[in-house]
């Protein structure tokens, strides 16, 4: 009988040790993925709602919360800001992301956000793995999820662009993929691995995109049902494919081999590739499989590339967000059978917006225009030689962002004050395009606020950006970037992005509160009860358990 008893006892102690793990293990999800759609405006959550599928993008408006309301509260809105803001719940200002390229004052040149001649390429023979995430200032999501346990969290992040994969994955990524245009190949840097995994190369060794451009582009959908972005061969389209013709179907008959591993970037196709690699990813890594919670950071760039080329109304963006969303429902099946639903704990947002190109504008009476940087600085130039006597004392105008030369500044004893009034009494006459013009002086005694009342501060950084910032009025872009369309400005066609919370803890809900992106990275922190990256100015939108 004291054996039965005992044996009772044991095992009502076991349930009960096994039922407290299980309670702890709940307290986080398996995976958090994050999914991050390059230059998607918000409102093609609805312009081409009913062309998606009942399992992509739907299922995250219909199952997640979603709100409708979601900013970027800085300027410029670019791809490498954008994934750093997403990623660390900062601005610019913090994170020192300052636009995808900026000039760098002590070497006196252009520097690229995440170039590091210090590492090496792995898995190509040229220098497009000579990357890092050195530039970056804050942590990032992953960085304090790997640090909330000492490492044994693991951090994957992949995109077709560099920068977008290396800044969403932080300083402590394990891995960090994109894609080489040159090679046809997934690469990384020798600051994560000295060799590519074994499936990696068995990828890469399937030649993926040359099988996927090995025919053209059709329409995937009837004609009929692209009314919304109709006709076909827009005014602003760029003729990429050299067909002497912007209408589908798309031939790249016209295109070398190599050239068409490049443009690959510029069809759905490039965010079909994204997705079968990560689908492999994901069975052969196993993010969200193991003991400690994981995560996974998606970028689909060639949603940019096209936008850029044809524009927000184009036939060819919606075939491509109604491609996209196969591969999204594609996504979610995967992490359904891989890791379990609701057992991980996903976001959808995008880096930035879009404006509609300038052709699409001006044939539909709207105001538009562009102003180049070089125009500026040989105004600029022209005027200093001519009010102070000489004219150097503009080093560059890059970025919205006008640089001194300090040297001849001391040397000839300027005011600085004197001369940024100067100066930007000048520019207000010269330029109507320009809406804002401030100093780094007006600067120097203000902090950046979760607001979107003071962009240009927001996006400033103290160290890296230049003497004087300006922004353009609406309908205007800094010209010389793209020959269809761009991004950049204070807009809201350019600052309005999806934002939807998927999965583990979240309720179905929507919400038009004024939100940012920088909200993403505490409420995810939050939600798994880790320490928000150290940089951070957002709150959390929903609170854990609810």
């Amino acid at each position: 009988m004291k054996r039965i008893a005992l044996l009772i006892i044991c095992l009502v102690l076991g349930s009960r040790i096994m039922m407290a793990q299980d309670k702890k293990v709940q307290l986080k999800p398996k995976l958090v993925v994050g999914i991050v759609v390059d230059q998607m405006r918000f409102d093609y959550l609805y312009r081409y709602y009913d062309q998606y599928s009942e399992n992509g993008f739907k299922r995250l408006m219909k199952e997640g919360m979603n709100f409708t309301y979601a900013q970027y509260n800085y300027i410029p809105t670019y791809t490498g800001p954008g994934h750093t803001s997403i990623y660390t719940g900062s601005t610019p200002y913090f994170h020192g992301i300052i636009s995808n390229d900026w000039y760098d004052k002590t070497l006196k040149k252009t520097v690229y956000c995440t170039s590091d001649s210090t590492h090496q390429t792995i898995g190509a023979e040229n220098a497009s793995g000579q990357m890092s995430p050195d530039r970056l200032l804050a942590s990032t999501i992953g960085d304090e999820l790997r640090m909330s346990d000492n490492g044994l969290s693991r951090v994957f992040s992949v995109s077709i662009k560099d920068r977008a994969a290396i800044l969403p994955g932080g300083h402590m990524a394990n891995a960090a993929y994109w894609y080489d245009g040159k090679s046809g190949n997934f690469i990384t840097s020798s600051y994560y691995t000295k060799t590519l995994p074994g499936w990696v190369s068995q990828f890469n060794s399937r030649k993926e995109p040359s099988k996927l451009m090995s025919n053209g582009w059709p329409l995937s959908l009837p004609e009929s049902d692209y009314t919304t972005s109709m006709p076909d061969k827009g005014a602003g389209e760029v003729d990429v494919f050299k067909e002497g013709t912007t209408t589908f179907p798309h031939s790249f008959e016209k295109l070398d081999a190599a050239t068409r591993l490049e443009l690959i970037r510029t069809t759905p196709f490039g965010n079909d590739l994204l997705a079968g690699f990560v689908t492999e990813l994901i069975k052969n890594e196993k993010p969200g499989q193991g003991q400690y919670t994981d995560m996974l950071a998606v970028s689909f760039s060639s949603t940019d590339y096209v936008g850029h080329a044809f524009g927000p109304n184009s036939v060819e963006v919606m075939d491509t967000y109604v491609r996209l969303d196969k591969q999204i429902a594609l996504l979610l099946q995967t992490l359904d059978n891989s890791v379990g639903k609701g057992n991980y704990l996903l976001f959808l947002t995008a880096d930035h917006a879009v404006k509609p190109n300038a052709a699409y504008l001006k044939e539909n009476h709207l105001p538009t225009g562009n102003l180049d940087s070089k125009v500026v600085a040989d105004s600029l130039k022209t005027y200093c030689s001519r009010h102070f006597g000489f004219g150097d004392i503009i080093e560059t105008v890059e970025d919205n962002q006008i640089y001194l030369n300090h040297t001849i500044l001391e040397n000839k004893k300027l005011d600085l004050h004197v001369l940024n009034t100067v100066l930007i009494s000048y520019l207000r006459n010269s330029f109507p395009q320009m809406n804002m013009i401030s100093s780094k002086e007006d600067f120097n005694s203000k902090m950046p606020t979760r607001s979107m009342n003071t962009f240009a501060l927001n996006g400033f950084n103290p160290y890296r950006s230049g003497d004087l910032v300006f922004d353009l009025t609406i309908g205007y872009l800094t010209g010389g970037y793209y020959a269809g369309t761009s991004h950049g400005t204070a807009f809201d066609y350019d600052t309005h992005v999806p934002l939807i919370f998927y999965g583990w803890n979240i309720k179905a809900g929507e919400s038009n509160t004024e939100v940012y992106v920088e909200d993403i990275a505490p409420t995810i922190s939050s939600l798994i009860h880790i320490q928000e990256p150290n940089g951070t100015i957002g709150i959390p939108l929903i609170k854990a358990g609810k």
